[in-house]
């Protein structure tokens, strides 16, 4: 048989049973080549081939699934039905009056959304298609990329991306290591060190490659970046040698190669199983709040249909039971349909009055909608206040359906570098035994210009120090993992060269570090290179110093801090160790530790990075002491990373401190200012990185996001170390709740009256245990809840070490919290991608991380100071133009259905339109439609440097306070009040009539004929008016295309009536308005009717807004009444800049001495620009409104300026 049965006991287990390491854990044949006999059985397994999706249809399902995701919404769902029952009964419309639009929406629709994923398509095809180079038969040969599988062994370049997840086998170089930058995956452009496998890095050639016999044993897939667990079995004389696989061997798809000139490694993950596809969210259809309440407004619409629908059938047949008022002849019934059964009949009816009032429920403000959406997108596009002339950049966008979502965002989630930060580190300082130097601007490697010559602020140290401060210099140009390359041009610009000679360039895993080895370089002392295990460098006195690297002892944030120990050409041993001061501090033993503390905690307040530089001589036998602990740790397969931090702990001791360095991430153009405007406007901002926590917890500092005075909280591995996760998530929950007495917070301020500002810092590790499911037998319960109490606590939260699907988890768990926020995500590289996508409004950075995140966005910036805008002022806007879009819509539509209801109580419940068929039919289309889509389009309540210069407008706005119910039955019960008065006026107004003969209607001053169409008119010609004027008294900003719109649509209204009622032919069958208009306009009454109605219509509106704006303003109305009184030069007087601005006219200041800013630690109050003038009116002076609200003002104002809404 040739297989013994323990072999066949394996497969039966592995395919029948599950064996749980198989489940867990996949075999990989590198080269595909069978391992030798005897050793194991050969078990090939499937695995996906190479192919990238992230497109959402194909060429067969895209009509059946587009048709199925657009039938979901309500709306359209509802109009196919009224489609159908107008095509299959007879109804008094045409089916023309709903298809048509519905065809044009369901169309339009499917275009944009085909063309979408058309684009997605082409650019997987043009990454599948892409060229690779593979291993075979001792060869490279060409393939493409959809085409490569597990176990296939990879030539790389120097600058080519990886096409999927390797184990590095061997390089180019001579130890064995490649650099690679991975920032379209956690946003780090620096460079990383990654290793070859020790036993095969000796394989350069292709040949050598092929030879290699190996088997990996790895984990299934899985989308953690950072971690990575496998062995590689070797087989050498048909022996197997076993070398463990971790982080550091495996390179990502989607990572780049850099200085160095080619590698060869095998794939392990494939296509969709690779981490970067695994951290990929699916692309869903979003949805803004708008349209959520635009649904509910239609099912309550829907009821109020049917509700009318059923009454009138009802009615009808209570009506017919008397003999005497049966269906009269002339309505041309047939007997089959008079002796149908009763059940079927009043079914019928009842689809007839569901038609006849279908108009309460408007296609066309869909289609409005989606035109509004469309064409208000390219504002955004057209905005000169975002291009940027240093990329040629201007905003896109590339979803129209979520503009009014910008003004409802609670929850701004950024990344860090490349959005909040350029990546560009900078060295400041120096600080050796309380000595300071700086060096003019070293940024990222290049000299920044006027940088000529060293700066020292302090006195020199005396003779004997100086031993003691070259130290110090000689530490930092060894202590760390910088490496050196020749002249390199990257995006066009020349690395490396200074004062036009060509010079060598450092490249790190770590930026500070670089800005750290050319700060020394200007301070004198240049690290030269790496060469044969010798570091060297060049002193002042241009003496070259060697010295040999024996360890290095890596950075990790839980020590944080690095460690190196060298040997000096002298024979002298030393560990040199740079950190954070609170890991170096407490491990000192001797130095000035008192100065240097000081001058840190200075750099730490100014926002910069700071790093403490110690020392420790070693003897002989510490050294080999030393040796032993190390290569013990680093054998040991199991818990290979706690014996190693036991080891790092027992090295990295009895210190001797020789100072601090201080470097600064710059932060982006306005940044800062950016992040507390978004504060101010009551937005909650966190941010999610990759990067270490010591790092973008000096970012968050330097942007504001944290304070002086903010408590950080920590949730952190170190933390979670030394007590169970348990008792810290309740220690935090105690801290927070205790500070603010178990009261919740206004989640917009985020911060209460006499509260500490709290800061919360978790990291990649802790979340997960946090989000990980509660287990039956444990005490320990659900985190989550406690989790996210502590963040509504805290004014900022920092999340580091984020895996891009954790980031994606941070934002949907914020989403499904109790208050349902509104979140937006923005960021500039791949590892992005998801939590964009995951967030109600996603925005992309074009950044230099490559185009992922702007393509996968539904809008995308140049800058991150770019987001003030598009929230405060284009959000704004679209949010009040379409929520009054919306509640118009319905309002028009009450007063169009509602007399029609009312009407049908005089014709005997015959479904006996109200109205003729060219008006039911235009208007939707043509009477009304056009002065709310210009005003959906051009509105500005307030004026724009307004919005841009007081956030705390934008809270007005906030939890979708415009399109509340209180706000939406007000409309509704405006609309229905209005058709009574038309309806009833009209009615009334012309009771004092006589019946002539032929059962027309006389009027008896005029003997005016007087019929129900004539009637119907009048109240149409009101309607329409009053609707208009409508929204003629809500329009704020009047323009000239305002006027036009406005009274032309007025004016065509009327030039359509007469026209129609002029015209016979070829309408002769449906002309029943033949001179009816120029009839009606012919009678004085009727002139005086429409004006006393649609001025009895109107005026409880305008009396409720004079009355709320005079006793009860909101923020906006007092900036509006403000504004006028400036003659729209308010947007000069800013609240804060109330005390310095000079005021209009005269050279005097606003404002009193003795107001100031309020800190974010205090309570917040509203502020607005508001004049309260004194009894002699004296133009030159101007008083904020937050006198208003401390008493002061004679007014019934109390500082409450609008409804404050908490989540």
């Amino acid at each position: 048989m040739g297989m013994d049965f323990s072999t066949l006991r394996t497969l039966i287990s592995r395919y029948c049973v599950g064996e749980e390491n198989w489940v867990d854990s996949r075999t990989i044949y590198i080269g595909h080549k069978e391992p030798p006999p005897g050793t194991e059985a050969f078990i090939q397994q499937r695995f996906p081939d190479n192919r990238i999706v992230s497109s959402k249809y194909t060429f067969w399902n895209f009509v059946p699934k587009n048709m199925f995701e657009q039938f979901r919404r309500v709306a359209n769902f509802y109009f196919l039905i009224i489609f159908l029952v107008q095509l299959i009964i007879d109804t008094p419309t045409s089916p023309i009056t709903s298809g048509l639009p519905l065809f044009f929406v369901i169309t339009v629709t499917s275009i944009k959304q085909g063309y979408e994923d058309w684009l997605r398509h082409k650019a997987d095809n043009s990454v599948n298609q892409c060229p690779v180079h593979v291993v075979q038969h001792g060869k490279v040969v060409r393939k493409q990329s959809r085409k490569l599988r597990v176990g296939d062994v990879v030539f790389m370049k120097e600058n080519e991306t990886f096409p999927c997840d390797l184990i590095l086998l061997s390089t180019s170089r001579d130890d064995g290591t490649c650099f690679v930058t991975t920032a379209s995956l956690d946003g780090e452009s620096s460079h990383k060190t990654h290793y070859a496998v020790q036993d095969t890095k000796a394989y350069i050639t292709e040949k050598e490659v092929d030879s290699i016999q190996a088997t990996i044993e790895c984990e299934q897939p899985q989308p953690d970046l950072y971690k990575f667990v496998g062995r590689i079995n070797i087989y050498m004389d048909n022996e197997p040698v076993a070398r463990p696989l971790g982080a550091e061997n495996l390179l990502l798809r989607g990572a780049t190669l850099k200085n160095t000139e080619h590698i060869y490694a095998v794939a392990i993950y494939t296509g969709m199983e690779t981490k970067m596809a695994l951290n990929y969210q699916s692309k869903t259809q979003k949805r803004s709040a708008v349209e959520k309440s635009m649904n509910a407004y239609l099912v309550v619409y829907l009821c109020i249909l049917i509700s009318k629908a059923l009454i009138n059938t009802l009615l009808k047949y209570v009506w017919q039971a008397d003999s005497n008022r049966d269906e009269p002849w002339y309505n041309n019934r047939t007997d089959t349909e008079r002796q149908r059964h009763i059940v079927i009949r009043a079914f019928t009816d009842f689809l007839a009055f569901m038609v006849l009032f279908n108009y309460i429920i408007p296609v066309s403000m869909y289609v409005t909608v989606e035109m509004q959406k469309f064409l208000g997108s390219y504002f955004i596009m057209w905005d000169d206040d975002m291009f940027d002339e240093e990329l040629g950049e201007r905003a896109v966008v590339n979803t129209s359906d979520l503009n009014e979502e910008l003004g409802q965002v609670e929850y701004v989630f950024t990344d860090k570098t490349g959005t909040l930060t350029e990546n560009n580190m900078e060295f400041i300082e120096c600080c050796v035994d309380g000595h300071i130097y700086v060096a003019d601007a070293i940024c990222n490697g290049q000299v920044m210009p006027g940088a000529t010559s060293m700066d020292m602020i302090d006195s020199s140290p005396g003779p004997g120090a100086r031993e003691h401060e070259e130290l110090f210099f000689r530490a930092l140009c060894l202590c760390h993992t910088v490496q050196v390359k020749e002249e390199e041009t990257v995006d066009g610009i020349k690395h490396g060269i200074h004062q036009g000679k060509s010079t060598s360039f450092y490249i790190s895993s770590s930026p500070d570090e670089v800005a750290l080895v050319e700060g020394m370089k200007r301070l004198g002392f240049t690290y030269l290179r790496l060469r044969d295990g010798h570091m060297e460098i060049l002193n002042r006195e241009d003496e070259i110093e060697r010295f040999e690297l024996l360890e290095v002892l890596t950075f990790d944030s839980v020590r944080r801090r690095m460690s190196v120990i060298v040997r000096s050409s002298t024979g002298e041993l030393y560990l040199f160790c740079k950190g954070a001061d609170s890991s170096i501090f407490p491990r000192v033993i001797s130095g000035k530790v008192e100065e240097v503390r000081a001058r840190v905690e200075h750099n730490a307040v100014e926002g910069l990075r700071t790093l403490c530089v110690a020392y420790r001589p070693l003897s002989p036998e510490q050294y080999t002491e030393v040796c032993h602990m190390l290569n013990g740790a680093k054998l040991s397969l199991h818990d290979r990373d706690k014996r190693l931090a036991e080891a790092y702990d027992a090295i990295e001791k009895d210190l001797i401190l020789l100072g601090a360095t201080a470097v600064e991430d710059r932060l982006q153009e306005k940044a800062a200012d950016t992040i507390e405007s978004l504060h101010k406007a009551g937005m909650k901002v966190w941010v999610l990185t990759g990067d270490k926590m010591e790092t973008a917890a000096a970012t968050c500092y330097a942007s504001k996001l944290f304070h002086r005075n903010t408590q950080i909280l920590e949730l952190t591995t170190k933390r979670t170390e030394e007590q169970n996760l348990h008792d810290v998530l309740f220690d935090l929950s105690r801290t927070v709740l205790r500070q603010h007495g178990g009261m919740a917070r206004d989640s917009f301020s985020g911060l209460s009256g006499d509260c500490t500002d709290f800061g919360l810092i978790i990291d990649g590790a802790t979340l997960s245990a946090v989000m990980r499911p509660a287990q039956e037998d444990s005490n320990s319960g659900n985190y989550k809840e406690i989790f996210l109490e502590i963040c509504r606590n805290c004014s900022a939260v920092l999340c580091c070490r984020m895996a891009p699907l954790q980031k994606a988890q941070i934002v949907k768990l914020i989403k499904a919290s109790e208050e349902h926020p509104i979140t937006l995500a923005i960021g500039d590289g791949a590892n992005d991608v998801s939590m964009i996508l995951e967030a109600h409004v996603g925005i992309g950075i074009m950044g230099k991380e490559g185009r992922q995140a702007v393509r996968n966005s539904d809008y995308a910036i140049p800058k991150f100071k770019h987001l003030k805008k598009i929230l405060l002022v284009h959000g704004h806007y679209y949010y009040i133009r379409i929520s009054e879009l919306v509640q118009y819509f319905f309002y028009k539509n009450v007063c169009f259905i509602f007399p029609q209801f009312l009407y049908q109580f005089f014709c005997g419940f015959s479904q006996q339109p109200l109205f003729d068929t060219a008006y039911l039919t235009l208007y939707n289309i043509s009477f009304t439609s056009l002065p709310i889509l210009l005003y959906s389009l051009i509105e500005q309540h307030i004026n724009v440097d307004i919005l841009k210069k007081d956030p705390s407008l934008y809270r007005d706005i906030a939890k979708n306070s415009l399109l509340r119910w209180p706000i939406f039955i007000y409309w509704t019960l405006l609309g229905v009040y209005d058709a009574i008065v038309m309806f009833f006026g009209a009615y009334f107004l012309f009771d004092n009539t006589t019946f002539t003969s032929n059962g027309q209607l006389m009027t008896t001053n005029t003997q005016m004929m007087f019929g129900n169409w004539t009637f119907g008119t009048l109240v149409f010609t009101v309607l329409v008016f009053t609707v208009t004027f409508k929204l003629a008294l809500d329009t704020h900003y009047w323009t000239w295309i305002n006027h036009f719109v406005i009274w032309g649509s007025l004016v065509f209204f009327v030039v359509f009536s007469l026209l129609w009622g002029g015209i016979i032919r070829p309408f002769l069958n449906y002309q029943r308005m033949y001179y009816v208009f120029m009839q009606m306009l012919s009678s004085g009454p009727a002139w005086l009717s429409i004006i006393l109605l649609i001025t009895a219509s109107l005026l409880p509106d305008v009396l409720k807004k004079v009355i709320c704006r005079a006793l009860w303003p909101t923020t906006t109305e007092c900036i509006q009444s403000a504004d006028k009184l400036y003659e729209g030069h308010l947007s000069e007087f800013t609240p804060l800049a109330s005390l310095h601005a000079p005021s209009k006219a005269g050279g005097h200041r606003r404002g009193s001495g003795n107001q100031r800013n309020p800190r974010r630690s205090e309570p917040f109050r509203k502020k607005t620009m508001f004049t309260r003038w004194q009894k002699h009116p004296d133009y030159s002076t101007f008083t904020p409104l937050l006198r208003f609200a401390d008493g002061h003002s004679k007014h019934a104002y109390s500082g409450g300026a609008g409804p404050e809404t908490s989540v």
